[in-house]
């Protein structure tokens, strides 16, 4: 399977570049689930129901998955509106552990939707949802099985759609959360900002002094600010997510006080592309990109000081204004870790991968076109190839390990893998990988250096790499340097990491990652 295919099996979008205009709108529900839902037996559990063509709390019980008859009250039927169940203000009406089925169909959160009470603006959104009583009693929130994804559209200026803050033991699926504005918070160009006559919200998601939550089969897009907003979280899994187009962007673990985050954070077949540009609410077409030279921002995923075991494995993270994946400010500790694993990062304005500490990056395709936007929208010239454009940025610290292995590694910003910080006790294992160079961004005159260690002094093991087309004099002892890796595609706007048949990389080095339950990838330090 070519990579091409790979990228459209994660995402609708080409890797190309050119992006399909209606992906991020279409609901991105990728599983089914049986309907009604068991509670534990041990729980004291219900499950309550939203439909659009429900009532309100006084005419509907809302323990029935059925419309309003139309009149009566206290009748068996389900509430038309998020908001019954969870108000703005005023008590919840669910309960921790219980159940809340939304139906397909679209429902405005914000000033003036029903039960919004006196709420307005910014601080106009559902009030957190209650934290289950266990790590096996979750509460649920979930879209109904077997339709199209119910859309939660923040309005009026809403700060949030979905409230998770000091929320645990909870699960959150088949959702879409985005908002009907184009506008984008705080940017520099007028006609792009929000003000207060434009109908957006801020942010789709936000958590923080969260706890075993599992986040599933969702499409967060178009928001204003970020998609994710979410730090202080211990032991959250996030599988089959979407996170495109939010304004400044995808996944922001900066909240200030209370940001780091403990436990095992797994992030699996999730897409974070075209953050750092808005999003045309009528089309899905990206527009206004921007990043930090004019104000914005533009990480797919960024965090701040953080622990945790992190995994990212069959992800696709793609055009977003600053780097794909920010890991800079991992704390380093012996208890933190990174697994990149099947990973497709491409055309991110920055790092395509930045990790700090202890690693492992393996069986991926990291390809830095970071100039992409060069031309597009409302980038400037210095946010091209932001720090260097180097494709895979390390940050050892002390006494790490960090292992680089089974990938195909190339771009056109300075260095392919670039290392700063740390000390002579750290150790990077560079093997079994495919380097290429290209001309650089910044200096067309000059390839891609395939290395290069500023203020660090890690030991560094090379180990059957092949390495190709880079600066001049740069190959690394071990390394295969003469051989055309004959590759599907070996021009930066296309590439395609598939071997064609002859080609040296064939039981070298891995091939390009699978879909995400294809055959397994090798795991050692060996090639397969």
């Amino acid at each position: 399977m070519s990579l091409n295919s790979c990228a459209a099996e994660v995402s609708p979008s080409s890797s190309t570049g050119e992006r399909d205009e209606k992906s991020s709108a279409a609901p991105h529900v990728t599983g089914i689930r049986e309907f009604p839902i068991t509670p534990p037996s041990d729980v004291d559990s219900t499950t309550w129901y939203v439909r659009t063509d429900g009532g309100d709390a006084s005419q509907c019980t809302g323990r029935a998955d059925a419309p309003y008859s139309g009149s009566g009250t206290n009748q068996a039927c389900a509430w038309g509106h998020p908001f019954f169940a969870l108000p703005p203000k005023g008590s919840a009406r669910i309960a921790g552990g219980d159940a809340l089925v939304i139906g397909s169909g679209t429902y405005l959160l914000g000033e003036g939707a029903p039960n919004a009470g006196s709420c307005l603006g910014n601080s106009c959104f559902m009030q957190p949802v209650p934290s289950g009583p266990s790590a096996t009693a979750r509460t649920r929130i979930l879209g109904q099985s077997g339709s199209a994804a119910p859309k939660l559209v923040g309005i009026g200026g809403a700060s949030k759609v979905l409230n998770l803050e000091g929320s645990s033991n909870v699960e959150v699926g088949f959702l879409e959360i985005t908002d009907r504005d184009d506008c984008v918070s705080g940017h520099s160009n007028s006609s792009a900002k929000c003000t207060s006559s434009r109908d957006f919200a801020k942010t789709g998601l936000s958590a923080s002094a969260s706890r075993n939550v599992w986040v599933h089969d969702l499409n967060i897009h178009g928001l204003a600010n970020q998609g994710v907003r979410a730090g202080g979280l211990t032991d959250w899994t996030v599988e089959r997510v979407r996170i495109n187009a939010n304004g400044r962007a995808g996944w922001d673990g900066n909240i200030g006080s209370g940001s780091s985050n403990s436990g095992q954070i797994v992030l699996r077949e999730v897409e974070i592309g075209w953050n750092g540009c808005g999003e045309r609410w009528k089309t899905g077409e990206p527009w206004a990109c921007w990043a930090q030279k004019t104000g914005g921002y533009g990480d797919g995923l960024g965090t701040y000081y953080t622990g945790g075991k992190w995994l990212f494995e069959d992800a696709y993270i793609h055009h977003n204004t600053s780097d794909g994946l920010d890991l800079r400010y991992m704390d380093g500790k012996d208890s933190t870790h990174v697994t990149v694993r099947r990973t497709h990062a491409v055309a991110n304005a920055g790092n395509q991968v930045k990790v700090r500490g202890n690693a492992t990056i393996e069986n991926s395709v990291l390809v830095s076109q970071c100039a992409y936007f060069r031309g597009k929208h409302f980038m400037v010239e210095g946010d091209h190839c932001r720090a260097g454009g180097n494709t895979l940025q390390l940050v050892p610290t002390s006494n790490d390990t960090i292992s680089v292995r089974h990938n195909t590694i190339t771009g056109e910003g300075g260095v392919l893998i670039g290392a700063n910080e740390g000390d002579s006790s750290n150790r990077i294992e560079i093997r079994n990988n495919v380097l290429i160079g290209f001309p650089t961004f910044r200096n067309p005159d000059v390839k891609s250096a395939v290395y290069y260690a500023n203020d660090a002094p890690a030991r560094v093991d090379w180990d059957a790499n092949l390495v190709w087309n880079v600066k001049r004099g740069k190959c690394p002892k071990g390394s295969i340097c003469d051989q055309d890796p004959k590759l599907a595609n070996m021009t930066l706007p296309g590439f395609d990491a598939e071997p064609l048949p002859g080609s040296p990389v064939i039981d070298r080095v891995s091939p390009p990652p699978r879909r995400p339950h294809g055959p397994p990838r090798p795991q050692g330090s060996q090639p397969r």
